[in-house]
């Protein structure tokens, strides 16, 4: 029975001790400082289109449980749409060229005019 008393006597003084140390035990600062989330700083450059290199220092902060999802999910976003924007100027380009080279194919296959008519 003592010991029972002691233990419970002891489980008050740690959680009367982990209290105080919470919510400021006295001291002149009070409670624990409010900190600011960690939160990624301009992860990709928005003056000029991401290249590998900003892909390769992006790195996103961690949280209780991963990732922050925002950061992530504003990361694949922005990468997302410089890739859309990258296939389409690759289709255009590709049909310019493909456009030149049934110009190109069609001028060298064309008989000119004058040439074999006069007799």
């Amino acid at each position: 029975m003592v010991m029972f008393l002691f233990l419970v006597i002891a489980l008050a003084v740690v959680v009367a001790a982990v209290t105080l140390a919470v919510v400021g035990g006295g001291e002149s600062d009070g409670p624990l400082p409010e900190v600011a989330p960690e939160r990624l700083q301009d992860p990709l450059p928005l003056h000029r289109p991401v290249n590998r290199a900003d892909i390769e220092g992006l790195r996103f902060p961690l949280t209780a449980r991963g990732y922050r999802m925002a950061d992530v999910d504003d990361a694949l976003s922005r990468l997302g749409a410089e890739l859309a924007e990258r296939d389409a100027r690759i289709a255009d380009l590709e049909s310019a060229l493909a456009g030149a080279q049934a110009a190109a194919h069609v001028a060298l296959h064309k008989p000119e005019h004058g040439q074999g008519e006069q007799q």
